[in-house]
């Protein structure tokens, strides 16, 4: 008998609707004078954060239309990062709204569209929470979202994404929310 998936993965597109919700309440936390201020990715300002979530949110929105994700960089957009990927955050999940694909084409590899959502949705959320932070509020991810990111992130993230992608975990007390033991496995201090 084979085991049963995280309740995440089968659900991915519905988490990756609640991650992009939650990030675009922080996204309203932006201003100008913000941009130049740092996060919690390691040796990125604010402009940065949103020039790669704008990037992410392009590959998730292009992994849903087109049914595989280009590995190259989208083109940044002028103007106002922020209104740019609350745009594409819309587009995104317009681009999910329809029947999912059941195979996404990711660098030759094909993958699930649960995991290349519920990987968008880690990546979104984490993210979110980290422009929060460069915004200098403390805005908690949502427990039932954390729990099942949780869930994904061993998957997700390996030995081998560290000390380049991911700072190393950081431990938590027994009491921790799930929110909490998500950032540190991915090296954040909540």
């Amino acid at each position: 008998m084979m085991p049963t998936p995280p309740r995440a993965l089968t659900g991915g597109v519905a988490l990756l609707e609640r991650a992009v919700s939650y990030t675009l309440g922080n996204l309203m936390l932006v201003t100008d004078e913000s941009m130049a201020n740092p996060t919690p990715c390691r040796e990125w300002d604010l402009r940065a954060l949103l020039a790669h979530l704008d990037d992410a949110l392009t590959a998730l929105a292009e992994a849903a239309e087109f049914g595989r994700v280009s590995l190259e960089p989208a083109a940044p957009v002028p103007g106002d990062p922020a209104a740019a990927v609350r745009a594409r955050a819309g587009e995104l999940l317009g681009a999910w709204s329809g029947e999912p694909r059941d195979l996404v084409s990711l660098g030759g590899t094909s993958m699930t569209t649960g995991l290349i959502a519920g990987a968008g949705a880690l990546e979104v959320a984490v993210h979110g929470w980290d422009v929060a932070r460069a915004c200098g509020h403390d805005r908690p991810l949502p427990p039932a979202l954390a729990g099942e990111m949780l869930e994904l992130s061993a998957l997700f993230v390996t030995g081998a994404d560290r000390p380049e992608r991911f700072a190393a975990p950081i431990e938590v007390t027994g009491r921790a929310t799930s929110g909490d033991r998500l950032l540190a496995f991915l090296g954040r201090r909540a």
